[in-house]
């Protein structure tokens, strides 16, 4: 918990306050936190100004305490770039310097991406954030939000690649000959002699002290810069691992080479080689994981790279080509065949096709006439079309989807809390056990006992690699949403990886989700005394102002017939339920055999109507005229294509497949047992499916809930995953953890067995990560060298280190290769995919 010091203050912005009674609330409420010496509400500026004692409160608590009195503390998300982070230990330390500001409700620091995201509130956070991660011996800049800073982070991604491998190729060209000279002489004795004899012993030491100490503090010094303030600041990583080990051997080779007197007798070995080989392989590993680090987040890029640089628009009846960032809602944008749309709109005239797929990861192109949406970064066909901006910038669909991949891989999610709390104290713990280490073979250890001692620590230092731990968990997170992301898959919560995997039952919406949510009125019969006609004029002439699918279907057939429509007075609807309203003074109302039931309007005469229309998989509805039955009409919404092939791959996972809906009972089974579904709920207001929801979850199960995120956000909000079906525009939904880009159902199966695919992904790299230090630090310290005689060389250590870090990155990207559970459609031909313009 975040501590304050003594006399330090917050204002925060506290939302909810209508009235005197509420400042008194909230200023009880603030004054009753352990830590608070006093605290002010401003009703007019709706502000409190909270005074903190010596051993203040963390912001959580004084959070928790407004949401307890009824209110919410406004506060903001920051969000940071932090450069010089290393291991998982780094990570540990920027975190605890982060939430020591005063203010700060939490914070979470992202190894992979360099990211840390910042939940607090008071006045003038971010450099007081900036001035606690500088202290804590790192640097760090704010990232502002909807900015671009792809290409500035892959310009710095790229110099750090540069300049290691820079240093690479150095200490490369100065270790080969020392090694040459040292490890040559002690396998090949001819060597040593022929150098004793033609140089001198002296001399080749001197020029193997002259090497180490280039390498050392050429391209070492970066271990030195690191490690030392750290290790000052009681606060050691892995660089400071890195220092003492190198520092060690090589300090003891140059007492070995200049005062040999100093040392006991028959020790005065040189260990210059060990030192150097040591640095070298050190940056060979950090080298190949700042490059396996970069395409962690290909997919970032490859979103970016979507977005057109320039636009044709039409401007006071003149084309002009315009920068991107001129471009500005109400401008006309000319698209022609084979172009980048550059950003959102609504089409104006023209007609083409225009390939979605790097949007939706769907492969066939999408008709667009006048009135159809264009996203920005989708690709037009051989047809040409003009449209209106609607979006620009950071408000377009692709920064959104942008903006959501980067915060679903810079999330933290639970199965990284073990790991954070064991690295906190990774380090000190592995210099207490190169300690233990050096002093067990000083007072056990054969002759001579103080090289070994030496020697043996220097490799526990080596082989302990917290940079694995560090990276198990965020480049898999970065690697499986950047896939998905190609998929049309986005993980709005980073949390919602781990947490689909547990799914056992996936819940479905029926219009628009399992359906495509385009009705057609199918069958009309008119009750006696009423004509179908004049029955289906009254029924479109309400429906016409409700905007639900089933009164588009009919509206849309009473138009077909030519009917001309009344305006309606009095218009009310409720969900699930119907519409009423007065026409030509009448009163109309239309809706479910519930509706009737409660109007005590006897239905009998269509039951067998019904029950046949409910059979087909048809939802029948009622319609009354100023309190008579008036006439019954279906409605069919046909079924997605690739809903039975979804459903049949959910099952082949193992999952349990519902159906919820208000749809009537008979209509809803018809439905299911068509699909193969499960178990099924019909006949449920919106405002029920929650309930049913938290119903399925009460024996603990796991439940993601399929919806289009408008009727069904309750439902969506109250699963374990909430998954919205959408069209891009859907990107906004807040109430849904995943969003499919498409209304491909394939996206479900596809999106759980991504889950799934990540998480024993990450519990491989976390099981390599841990298992390796937990078997090779005994080996380094020596375990093994009583019983066979075996230990480990420095220089293996230093090896072994750098590939642990390599392997978990290599691992992580092994998901870029992951292939969804349902095949793909075929990609039509060439000729449909590039449709000419009617």
């Amino acid at each position: 918990m975040a501590k304050t010091a003594s006399g330090q203050a917050l204002d925060i912005q506290i939302g909810g306050m209508h009235c005197a009674g509420c400042v008194g609330r909230v200023e009880r409420a603030l004054k009753a936190v352990p830590g608070v010496a006093d605290a002010s509400v401003n009703l007019a500026t709706e502000r409190a100004h909270v005074t903190l004692a010596e051993a203040g409160p963390a912001a959580g608590a004084i959070a928790e305490a407004l949401r307890g009195a009824g209110y919410e503390a406004a506060g903001s998300t920051i969000e940071l770039s932090v450069s010089g982070m290393t291991c998982a230990s780094c990570v540990g330390r920027v975190e605890a310097a982060l939430k020591a500001v005063p203010g700060v409700a939490s914070a979470s620091v992202n190894l992979a991406t360099g990211r840390a995201a910042v939940q607090g509130f008071g006045n003038d956070l971010t450099p007081r954030l900036i001035a606690a991660v500088k202290a804590a011996g790192y640097e760090a800049a704010p990232v502002s939000p909807g900015s671009d800073t792809s290409d500035r982070e892959q310009q710095a991604r790229e110099a750090e690649q540069a300049s290691l491998k820079r240093a690479v190729i150095i200490a490369a060209i100065a270790t080969l000959p020392l090694l040459v000279i040292e490890m040559g002489s002690h396998l090949f004795p001819v060597l040593h002699h022929v150098l004793a004899g033609s140089i001198g012993e002296q001399p080749v030491r001197l020029f193997s002290f002259a090497l180490a100490s280039f390498v050392q503090f050429g391209p070492g010094l970066r271990f030195l810069q690191k490690g030392w303030p750290a290790l000052l600041r009681g606060a050691p990583d892995m660089n400071s691992l890195v220092m003492l080990g190198t520092s060690a051997a090589y300090l003891y080779s140059v007492v070995a080479t200049f005062a040999p007197g100093l040392l006991p007798d028959g020790t005065a070995y040189t260990y210059f080689e060990a030192g150097a080989v040591i640095v070298t392989l050190i940056l060979t590993g950090r080298w190949f994981e700042a490059r396996a680090k970069g395409r962690t987040s290909e997919a970032i890029r490859h979103l970016m790279s979507l977005q057109a640089k320039s636009a044709r628009v039409l401007r006071d009846g003149v084309e002009s080509d315009l920068a991107i960032e001129a471009v500005v809602p109400g401008d006309i944008v000319i698209v022609r065949p084979g172009e980048r749309i550059p950003v959102d709109g609504s089409v104006l005239d023209g007609l083409s096709y225009v390939d979605e797929a790097m949007i939706t990861g769907e492969p066939v192109p999408v008709r667009k006439e006048p009135g159809a949406a264009v996203t920005g970064g989708t690709i037009n066909g051989t047809g040409a079309f003009r449209f209106t901006v609607l979006k620009v910038g950071a408000d377009t669909v692709l920064a959104q989807i942008v903006r959501t991949v980067e915060a679903a891989q810079g999330a933290k999610l639970p199965i990284q809390a073990l790991v954070d709390k064991v690295t906190m104290w990774f380090v000190p713990a592995v210099i207490a056990l190169a300690l233990i280490t050096f002093a067990v073979w000083m007072v056990f250890g054969p002759s001579p006992a103080f090289a070994h001692a030496l020697v043996n620590a220097v490799a526990v230092l080596i082989i302990a690699c917290p940079c694995a731990m560090g990276l198990a968990t965020p480049t898999s997170i970065m690697v499986g949403t950047g896939k998905g992301a190609e998929l049309g898959i986005l993980f709005r919560q980073g949390e919602a990886l781990q947490g689909l995997k547990d799914a056992k039952i996936v819940a479905f919406d029926k219009t628009g989700t399992l359906t495509k949510g385009k009705p057609e009125l199918t069958d009309i019969a008119a009750a006696p005394g009423f004509g179908e006609d004049e029955a289906l004029r009254l029924i479109a002439s309400i429906e016409a102002r409700s905007e639900h699918p089933l009164a588009e279907a009919i509206v849309a057939e009473a138009r077909r017939r030519g009917l001309t429509l009344a305006e309606p007075q009095g218009f009310s609807g409720e969900p699930g339920v119907g519409v009423s309203g007065m026409v030509d003074g009448k009163r109309v109302e239309i809706g479910a055999a519930r509706l009737m039931q409660r109007l005590k309007i006897d239905v009998a005469s269509f039951t067998e109507t019904a029950e046949r229309l409910a059979d087909a998989g048809k939802t029948p509805l009622y319609a009354a005229v100023d309190g008579r039955l008036a006439a019954i009409v279906a409605i069919a919404d046909p079924i997605k294509e690739t809903t039975p092939d979804a459903i049949a791959a959910l099952h082949k996972l193992g999952l349990r497949v519902a159906m919820v809906t208000g749809d009537n009972r008979r209509t809803a089974e018809a439905i299911a047992k068509r699909l193969g579904i499960d178990e099924v709920r019909a006949e449920v207001l919106p405002a029920q499916k929650a309930e049913i929801v938290k119903a399925m979850q009460a024996d603990g199960t796991g439940v993601a809930f399929v919806g289009d995120g408008i009727n069904d956000a309750p439902a969506l909000a109250q699963a374990d995953i909430g998954i919205a079906i959408g069209t891009g525009t859907d990107i906004a939904i807040e109430s849904a953890d995943i969003v499919l880009m498409s209304g491909d159902l394939n996206g479900v199966p596809k999106a759980i067995a991504l889950s799934q695919a990540t998480i024993a992904n990450i519990r491989q790299n976390l099981a390599w990560a841990f298992g390796y230090n937990v078997l090779l630090i005994p080996v380094a310290a020596g375990a093994l060298y009583p019983a066979f005689g075996i230990l480990m060389s420095p220089m293996v250590a230093g090896l072994a280190m750098a590939l642990s870090s390599v392997s978990v990155l290599t691992n992580a990207l092994r998901l870029k290769r992951f292939r969804a559970p349902v095949a793909e459609r075929p990609a039509p031909p060439p000729e449909a995919r590039l449709a000419p313009a009617e």
